[in-house]
């Protein structure tokens, strides 16, 4: 049986042959080539923060002040990294999560496809963004025989929403996941140094100039008139959701609704009780608002609080040993960001290939060292705080 630790040989044997890997085997590296490969702009809306981006390094360091506690005598040659998510099992404990200007990100402008397409690859799922380059069908036709879901930023239109969420689901997404945190844009000075909002650009807004809802609001289809399309688009983004929203949005669709932001034990039960599928452990990347707790200083609290729904988890994600980190801390799956867009920019499809492997690869092997042959020897009891 094939590990994802075993990429390492793979790479090895090569090199035997003076094949060299020609995409980065960090993610400093990565990071610091994908600078260079992306439009300074690009880069600063990807790279970049809310405030003096405190919570955004908080979330990375964070990770450094959990544990592993490595068992010895459990070696295991077969590893089993799959886990069960809405009603599937899955090969891999990771996602793609949702990326806003992921489309602009790609080296040939279409990187939710090039996304979609490595998806299918690795069997690793995808969470389409709402702001995409590419409509929501398009990027669902990339997926071959692997889950999508289907990110929902949700305007203040609610005909629109039902008629995203409806194609969403006639499409073929699995689930459909609320994004609570940004219905307003949180304080970002990289961006506002360069009043760069891609959006306003007119750019990753496939979704909304594709819907025939939304475009039965205008007078001119956006092909005729974008700047209007656009203002009108400004003009309904972000809904603020409440509680009392939650059964308008559970009426949407019968497909399973997770909501995104949850960070809360609190929130967490009360969102629970309300029926929802899935809660999303997850500050946004420290994009949305700074000052806050690290994101996975929240997790342990928030699994706890409701045992048995399934949890994802995303935010300052780097490597295959902040999954295994994640997973310990009680996460059904831990979504990578940023790496993958990296992945993209450098690479498309490949790039984001490559990453994927990687990380799942450090995962494998770190699980096969320390003593933990399956996700579901991970548990509280195999980590601790330092």
């Amino acid at each position: 049986m094939a590990n994802f630790g075993d990429l390492q040989n793979e790479i090895y044997l090569a090199g035997l042959s003076g094949v060299l890997p020609t995409l980065p085997m960090s993610f400093a590296e990565l990071e610091r080539r994908a600078e260079l490969a992306m439009p300074p702009g690009t880069w600063s809306y990807v790279a970049g923060g809310a405030g003096d981006e405190h919570t955004q390094r908080g979330n990375r360091a964070a990770f450094d002040h959990w544990a592993l506690q490595p068992r010895m005598l459990r070696a295991s040659t077969e590893r089993d990294l799959s886990v069960e998510l809405f009603g599937t099992r899955r090969p891999t404990p990771i996602f793609l999560s949702p990326i806003g200007v992921l489309g602009i990100c790609g080296q040939d402008g279409h990187g939710d496809l090039a996304a979609a397409r490595a998806a299918a690859t690795t069997g690793v799922p995808m969470v389409a963004s709402t702001l995409s380059q590419d409509p929501l069908e398009e990027v669902a036709a990339q997926f071959g025989d692997t889950p999508g879901y289907f990110q929902l930023y949700c305007p203040t239109d609610p005909e629109v929403a039902a008629s995203l969420v409806g194609r969403a689901e006639a499409a073929g997404y699995g689930a459909i996941v609320v994004t609570l945190d940004t219905w307003v844009t949180g304080w970002r000075p990289r961006d506002l140094a360069t009043a760069n909002f891609p959006q306003l650009r007119g750019r990753c807004l496939a979704n909304y100039f594709s819907d025939p809802v939304f475009r039965s609001r205008l007078a001119k289809p956006p092909e005729e008139d974008p700047n209007t399309a656009i203002l009108t688009w400004a003009m309904m983004f972000g809904r603020p959701l409440t509680w009392d929203d939650l059964g308008w949005l559970r009426s949407l669709s019968t497909l399973p609704i997770v909501l995104k932001g949850i960070c809360h034990p609190d929130d967490a039960r009360r969102a629970a009780d309300a029926g929802v599928d899935g809660i999303y452990v997850s500050n946004h990347g420290g994009r949305q608002a700074n000052g806050g707790l690290a994101a996975i200083d929240c997790l342990a609290e928030v699994a706890a609080a409701v045992p048995g729904v399934p949890l994802l988890f995303d935010s300052g994600v780097r490597s295959g040993t902040d999954v295994v980190k994640a997973l310990a801390l009680g996460a059904t799956a831990v979504g990578i960001g940023r790496p993958y867009v990296y992945g993209a920019a450098l690479g498309g499809t490949d790039g984001i290939v490559h990453v994927l492997r990687t990380i799942l690869a450090e995962a494998d092997l770190l699980m096969a060292v320390d003593g933990y042959p399956a996700v579901a020897d991970l548990g509280p009891d195999s980590i601790r705080r330092c």
